[in-house]
């Protein structure tokens, strides 16, 4: 199964919502608080080609989006295959 990361905050219901998308299909991931770690912010926008909000989500090497991103994924059954490599 490929890496995946997760850039988030806690109080991000949207963030809570992947996490659990991912949680339910038991995928083990990253996740790195963007409100702890500031820094981490100006990481997560260079890797997402300027994507500031939160969450943005990564599976290995490639950026997903957000959670609407990572939910069409699965609605198109495409997710599990992604997640698989």
């Amino acid at each position: 199964m490929k890496n995946v990361e997760i850039y988030a905050t806690p109080i991000c219901g949207f963030c809570h919502a992947a996490k659990r998308l991912l949680k339910s299909k038991n995928v083990e991931f990253t996740e790195i608080n963007v409100m702890l770690k500031p820094a981490k912010r100006q990481e997560m926008m260079q890797r997402s080609n300027g994507g500031h909000t939160v969450p943005q989500i990564f599976i290995g090497d490639a950026h997903v989006g957000g959670c609407d991103d990572l939910f069409a994924l699965e609605q198109a059954g495409k997710l599990d295959a992604m997640l698989a490599g």
